[in-house]
């Protein structure tokens, strides 16, 4: 009773929800008409209400495309915010084009289209939230759980498993584990059964998710296991257990009509390069201009204290393996590395001028790389660039070290303002990066490069 009580009117849930996203849109326009001009009328004027209308009528038919309304189960509240904030940020956005290509956005208040846009977008939050919140409590005693079993024993396996109980909010029971009997299976705190009677359990105990997850090398017993099933209505995901593997971005893509399981991939395709692209394009051409002056300033300080030229030219590989000459402001004496070859700068090795070891010290030496970022060969956020001999020497030490290389080079980085740079390990450097790879956002690299300015660009590590 008490897991299929929500259960039982969940369509009904998400109609009132559609229903309360329309309140919201026009109590919105309402409080906001109160708000600018200090009075709650019996109705809004005309045109303020054909205004109104359309937008209540975008929300309806757009909400859904969004997917505003698909389900909260197993998901972190930043999920159903974003969605709706989303959709309401591309129906305002409409609106206002409406207005501007009609002529007739002189006729409108900003500060009532502003209070509007504001008080809608903090109502649909809150709204939210409170059900979030709702959700969370009534799962975590019981109510509305999912039934699911696991087919596999491995370390996907008992992942999945750990996730399942933690949160308990997620909304999933783990009813049992089944063995495949290919290794000795044990897992801590689940009932474990083999796998001959998947079926008739599946049947018996009305489990509504069925996650296989199995190792590639036994991929061939999951004809066996989806013959148990096929006459139970339970939703079956395969999930194949890759823990142990390099992977990036791996997930399902549609090729020539047939979906392939992405294994490692670049997330900088399609729309995702384009927005990554602009980002870089508008954010140095504004740093550009905002730090000529100090770029003057440094390069007569270089110039001034030591023989050569302002620049240094250093050729770095960047996305796909691809060489491209790296801009800096010269720390060195000309030749410094003619008798030693090409080493890693290290504490007290005397080769930096005067005036570059403040600048490496500061990272300022880096500032020419905005050039490189508005050319194209670099990003403002990314894996720091290696020399092409260190990536020879390290391709084959470091796991997953080319997998860096599968976006493009950054003057910052997750490693980087995690205290990772300079003569720092290697490993956790790579880490760090895959990690910004397997997680890229517009959100992420703003995120960089705000902690970036807080933390500063000093670095102990830095020679």
């Amino acid at each position: 009773m008490k897991q299929g009580l929500l259960r039982a009117y969940s369509a009904g849930f998400t109609a009132l929800s559609r229903i309360m996203d329309v309140v919201l849109v026009i109590g919105g326009a309402v409080l906001a008409y109160a708000l600018r001009f200090r009075h709650v009328p019996d109705a809004l004027p005309l045109d303020y209400t054909a205004v109104v209308v359309i937008a209540a009528l975008l929300v309806a038919l757009l909400f859904p495309l969004i997917g505003v309304y698909r389900s909260w189960r197993a998901r972190g509240l930043r999920a159903p915010v974003g969605q709706a904030l989303l959709g309401w940020v591309v129906t305002f956005t409409l609106i206002l084009l409406m207005l501007v290509l009609v002529k007739k956005n002189e006729q409108f208040s900003r500060w009532w289209m502003g209070l509007w846009f504001l008080s809608t977008a903090a109502a649909l939050l809150l709204l939210r939230v409170g059900v979030y919140m709702l959700l969370r409590t009534l799962r975590a005693h019981g109510y509305n759980l999912r039934k699911a079993v696991v087919v596999g024993c491995g370390a996907q396996a008992q992942a999945l498993l750990q996730r399942a109980r933690d949160p308990a909010w997620a909304g999933f029971e783990v009813a049992a584990v089944f063995d495949p009997g290919v290794d000795a299976c044990h897992v801590e705190g689940a009932s474990v059964q083999p796998l001959a009677g998947l079926g008739a359990f599946v049947a018996a105990h009305a489990i509504d998710e069925v996650w296989v997850s199995l190792p590639l090398a036994q991929s061939t017993l999951l004809e066996p296991v989806l013959a148990q099933l096929r006459n139970s209505t339970a939703n079956v995901r395969y999930m194949p257990d890759m823990l142990g593997l390099f992977l990036l971005n791996h997930s399902v893509t549609e090729i020539l009509d047939t979906p392939m399981l992405d294994l490692t991939v670049t997330p900088m395709q399609g729309f995702n390069r384009a927005l990554k692209r602009a980002e870089d394009a508008l954010l140095s051409m504004l740093i550009l201009l905002l730090i000529s002056p100090l770029l003057l300033l440094i390069a007569l300080a270089v110039k001034l204290t030591s023989r050569g030229p302002v620049f240094y030219r250093q050729d770095r590989l960047t996305w796909s393996g691809k060489t491209f000459r790296m801009l800096k402001f010269r720390s060195m004496l000309v030749d410094a590395e003619q008798g030693t070859g090409a080493v890693w700068a290290s504490k007290g090795d005397g080769r930096a001028t005067r005036i570059g070891a403040f600048l490496r010290h500061t990272s300022l030496d880096e500032l020419p790389q905005f050039i490189n970022v508005l050319k194209g060969d670099m990003s403002i956020v990314g894996p720091r660039p290696e020399r092409p001999v260190f990536v020879e020497q390290f391709k084959d030490q470091i796991p997953g070290y080319m997998q860096k290389h599968m976006v493009k080079a950054g003057i910052t980085g997750w490693a980087q303002i995690n205290g990772l740079r300079g003569n720092t390990d290697l490993g956790q450097r790579i880490e760090h990066d895959l990690y910004y790879i397997e997680h890229w956002s517009l959100g992420f690299d703003l995120r960089i490069i705000a902690l970036t300015l807080v933390r500063g660009f000093v670095s102990k590590n830095a020679y």
